[in-house]
């Protein structure tokens, strides 16, 4: 019974033949499937209580099938489907219920019509009026409800293709009104098999199960105290719970893509979320399974929609991006005709509208697009973006190139990637410089000469391996004094990274054994922050080495991510925010290790407070087999009798105060961590304060003056509107493009033109540091909500830039009304 439900639950496409099975089975052995049944019911409750989303949307799909195959009363399933239907009612409603978590209420109303493709045409036959009824309340549903805007998830900044118009359909209006076009067209899917179809005569004559009462559980009730803020809380985490599965992203134009109904296309989304979300461990049988779905047409293009969409799915994808990468792999693999074709398209598609894309999709599609070329030899057609050379060095095409360049070195080497671009060998322009490290001590020509004298000295004491404390001691003595700090961080920070350059494990190891001398010349973050600056100078040829470092160093407490912070909004990094993504990288790595520290440490306290109750339940049994034991001692004038129950009263007394001292022992390990989190918590605070004062200093400086813009697009717009306008008073540049018969705004080689770049030096800086402060915003929002009323008054304050304030809330997902 384990097995089969296992089956259905772990392969729901094949559902269908697990029905049908279940209902042949019935037919000889009704009392195992009334079992397995009850068992279903019991799994749906459970995963109802819990909040399992995906349990309870599987196990509905097979309570659809099991009705259809004549093992589940059609009426049982009417009574789960107007149970979820008034829990979704009640929830919406403003006087009974609690509208923010509408999330909840509309993945209850999305299980009920995803369920119909599989059984519509059943119910409406069996039970027309109750199905009827159902209907008729989701319609009644969906007037209440509010329309979701996904604009803070949105893949794209300005995309006519993604309906994003406050008139336009959500997810579950346009899943509504597929599944009205079903009911019109008969309940007719190609896509779900009916193998019960073929055994009906059979199935009528088994005997037909009811399930139990099922009931919904009861949501957190509204703020006590409704605020902007409260409510915002508590939206966010009802978001987090119950999130939306897939947001479309619409790569290929419909000409392209297989010519599917529309009820079809969510089908096939759905069998490969279920294959790609259960198989997500083993990247070969996923592909195995995504090529060999049950349905009559093609649907390659589909598929690579469906996975691109999960891969750059805002906020975060359903799992590491590294799963998707292997399984792309792997399907180019087993569709050698067709797919490495239909990927290499999605890349030109996306490519086009790079600039246009959100900032993390970015980041993302660069990381992925390195790797999958490094697993194919690199081989690409680099002449079809030749033309990016000719593009200004800020414009997101020749970004993009240069990026996914600058990784393919890290995966390989220099001269194997320059070897891939021999077609387009101007490229190497983009091509990250080959050099390694950079000993560089610089200054007058004694000065330097002392600095090598002094950088030799502790080369032969790291060789040597003499004591740390030793170093220090030479440090203070002779160092410092005669050579004052600036000397002093420059010949300890560079001749220990000179030693640990020759590989990964080489520098770990040089700050595993000498991070106490590093700590001893820069003791605060003033020190900390000089410290970074000279790691990125001798390490100024390779980006990867200066990340790793950095994080590195941060990990062994040597510097603060508040020092890692103040250096990336240094003035030499700010300039480089909107052609490099070198500081962007230092600083992900720092709010992301921040984050983890957090996560782990609450991941231990969890831990520690299962064990103390563990401890206190063995404390109270040892007491209380303690105390039972004394009560049975036998007296004699007063004194125990001394025999084999003393000695036994003795072990038990001691069992008893270890287990006590165990209980002592844990919640003073608990009161530890507890100390420690509230300071990590603090730590948090301070490093989201101050990453978003940095963001509104440097935006406040260079944000146009009496712009009205409140969005990245309508900034944009805006600066497009401006470019234009100075385009037509140059008329030479046109001519120029005439003479190379490149007419202007033309399409080169599927990139635009230099002229047809629209956007200035300026107005792209302010575009992508925006677009960076939206995806922090939008990554970290379960550690910013915490602290909103903190930021509110100290960042997202009226003298802020209202565009700043619009793009925070966007990436939050907040309203502006609620400040």
């Amino acid at each position: 019974m384990q097995f089969l439900l296992a089956c259905a639950e772990q392969l729901p496409h094949k559902i269908p033949l697990y029905g049908t099975l279940i209902g042949l089975i019935n037919l000889e052995n009704e009392d195992f499937v009334k079992k397995l049944v009850a068992n279903t019911q019991t799994k749906f409750q459970d995963a109802l209580d819990t909040g399992n989303y995906n349990v309870i949307r599987i196990l509905m799909r097979l309570m659809t099938v099991l009705m259809c195959s004549k093992v589940l009363q059609p009426s049982s399933l009417v009574v789960v489907f107007e149970m979820l239907l008034s829990s979704a009612a009640t929830t919406v409603d403003e006087e009974k219920g609690n509208p923010l978590w509408q999330p909840c209420a509309d993945f209850f109303i999305t299980c009920i019509l995803s369920c119909l493709p599989w059984g519509g045409a059943e119910l409406v036959e069996q039970v027309p009026e109750e199905i009827e009824r159902v209907m008729v309340g989701v319609e009644a549903y969906l007037s209440i409800r509010r329309h979701i805007s996904d604009d803070g998830l949105s893949f794209f900044e300005n995309d006519d293709e993604i309906e994003r118009g406050p008139g336009d359909k959500d997810f579950l209006e346009d899943l509504w009104d597929k599944v009205q076009a079903l009911s019109s067209n008969g309940w007719k899917v190609e896509s779900v098999p009916r193998p019960h179809l073929s055994f009906e005569a059979q199935l009528v004559a088994g005997k037909s199960h009811e399930l139990g009462p099922i009931s919904c559980p009861s949501l957190p009730n509204p703020p006590s105290v409704p605020s902007g803020i409260a409510n915002g809380k508590q939206k966010h985490e009802a978001e987090l719970k119950y999130p939306q599965r897939i947001h479309r992203l619409n790569i290929f134009p419909p000409n392209k893509t297989e010519d599917l109904q529309p009820i079809d296309r969510f089908v096939v989304e759905e069998y490969l979320l279920d294959v790609l979300l259960f198989f997500n461990g083993s990247r070969k049988e996923c592909a195995s399974f995504m090529v060999g779905l049950p349905v009559p047409f093609r649907y390659e293009y589909l598929m690579a929609e469906t996975i691109f969409s999960q891969l750059l799915m805002l906020p975060q994808p359903p799992f590491k991006p590294i799963y998707y990468t292997l399984v792309i792999m792997d399907l180019c693999k087993a569709l050698p005709g067709a797919f490495p074709a239909i990927v290499a398209g999605a890349v030109r598609a996306l490519f086009e509208k790079i600039a246009d894309l959100d900032m993390e999709c970015r980041t993302r599609l660069v990381l992925w697009f390195s790797h999958h070329l490094s697993n194919f030899q690199f081989i690409w057609p680099w002449e079809e973006w030749a033309f990016v050379l000719d593009l200004p060095k800020w414009a997101p095409q020749r970004v993009f190139v240069q990026e996914v360049l600058e990784r393919e070195v890290r995966l390989s080497y220099w001269d194997k990637v320059k070897q891939s671009i021999e077609n387009a060998p101007g490229l190497e322009e983009l091509l990250p410089p080959k050099g390694g490290p950079n000993l560089n001590f610089g200054g007058e020509d004694g000065k330097e000469n002392n600095e090598h004298v002094l950088s030799g000295e502790l080369n032969n004491m790291v060789k040597g391996k003499t004591p740390v404390r030793e170093i220090i001691s030479w440090i203070d003595e002779s160092v410092f004094p005669n050579n004052g700090l600036e000397v002093t961080l420059r010949v300890v920070v560079q001749t220990l990274l000179n030693i640990g350059s020759k590989s990964f494990t080489h520098l770990i190891t040089v700050l595993e054994r000498y991070g106490q001398v590093i700590a001893k010349v820069c003791p605060d973050q003033d020190k900390q922050v000089m410290l970074i600056a000279e790691v990125s100078s001798f390490w100024k040829s390779n980006t990867q080495m200066t990340a790793i470092a950095i994080d590195r160093m941060m990990g062994y407490r040597l510097v603060s991510n508040l020092a890692i912070l103040r250096w990336v909004f240094s003035s030499e990094n700010i300039e480089q925010f909107h052609t490099s993504d070198r500081p962007w990288e230092i600083l992900r790595n720092a709010v992301s290790k921040t984050y983890n520290r957090i996560s782990d440490l609450r991941r231990e306290l969890l831990s520690l407070k299962k064990n103390i109750s563990s401890a206190e339940e063995a404390a109270k049994e040892a007491k209380s087999e303690l105390d039972a034991a004394e009560l049975k001692l036998t007296l004699v004038d007063g004194e125990p009798v001394l025999g084999e129950s003393q000695f036994r009263l003795n072990r038990m007394k001691s069992r008893a105060e270890k287990a006590k001292d165990e209980v002592v022992s844990l919640q003073e390990s608990l009161e530890a961590k507890e100390a420690l989190i509230a300071r990590a918590i603090d730590e948090n605070e301070a490093l989201f304060v101050l990453l978003y004062k940095s963001f509104s200093n440097v935006l406040t400086e260079r944000l146009p003056q009496g712009s009205e813009a409140r969005t990245l697009r309508e900034l944009k717009a805006a600066q497009v509107d401006i470019m234009a306008v100075d385009t037509e008073e140059q008329p030479s540049s046109m001519e120029l493009d005439d003479e190379n018969q490149r007419p202007q705004n033309s399409q080169t080689n599927g990139g635009k033109a230099k002229s047809a770049y629209s956007v200035g030096e300026k107005e792209q800086w302010c575009i992508t540091t925006l677009g960076y402060v939206k995806a922090f915003s939008r990554q970290y929002a379960a550690e910013i909500w915490p602290h909103i009323e903190k930021l509110d008054a100290e960042v997202f304050t009226e003298d802020a830039p209202p565009l700043f304030r619009s793009v925070v809330y966007s990436g939050l997902r907040r309203s502006i009304n609620d400040a």
